[in-house]
């Protein structure tokens, strides 16, 4: 039997995702994982670890990241050059307030992204902004675990035709 799956379009279309960092009570590395794995793709049924199928994700309110014990004060990034002397660390503390909490998020998705050739494509889709505002409001297709699909109005009076009973009940928000 062949193992072969061809490549659609629509099995490798991408949607974007916008994950809500100032609602979501999870810390960093929790928030971290999930992201790496919409990145990758692995939430998808085509998955493949030698394609890239994974999708947008799209981080509003990075600077209320939050993460657990004294890892602020103590957690250190570092950077060298290969030059003699050139070691340099920085706090995650210094690191927050000189480049905002996306740049933590990012070295932190970055980190358990698989180290390969295809690490820098997939940080490419991610997306972090500091505040609620971004320029990619028309792509979103799913808000964290929900879809917004099922918000439009032609989906509603659908889901209204087929179930009555739920349609006198008020819309969750």
């Amino acid at each position: 039997m062949s193992q072969y799956v061809g490549k659609t379009r629509l099995a490798y279309s991408r949607a974007w995702h916008k994950c809500d960092l100032s609602s979501d009570p999870r810390p960093l590395g929790r928030i971290a994982s999930q992201i790496a794995i919409v990145l990758m793709g692995k939430h998808k049924p085509i998955y493949n670890p030698s394609t890239d199928c994974g999708d947008y994700v799209v981080c509003i309110g990075c600077k209320d990241l939050h993460v657990t014990g004294k890892k602020m004060e103590q957690k250190k990034y570092y950077s060298h050059s290969t030059r003699p002397g050139s070691l340099k660390e920085i706090t995650m503390e210094k690191m927050r307030e000189k480049w905002g909490g996306g740049e933590v998020l990012r070295r932190a998705v970055r980190g358990m992204l698989p180290k390969n050739r295809l690490r820098d494509d997939r940080m490419a889709r991610l997306k972090c902004f500091e505040g609620p505002s971004h320029p990619y409001k028309q792509n979103i297709l799913r808000l964290g675990r929900e879809s917004p699909i099922s918000q439009l109005p032609e989906v509603q009076q659908t889901l209204r035709q087929y179930n009555p009973v739920e349609a006198s009940q008020p819309a969750p928000l």
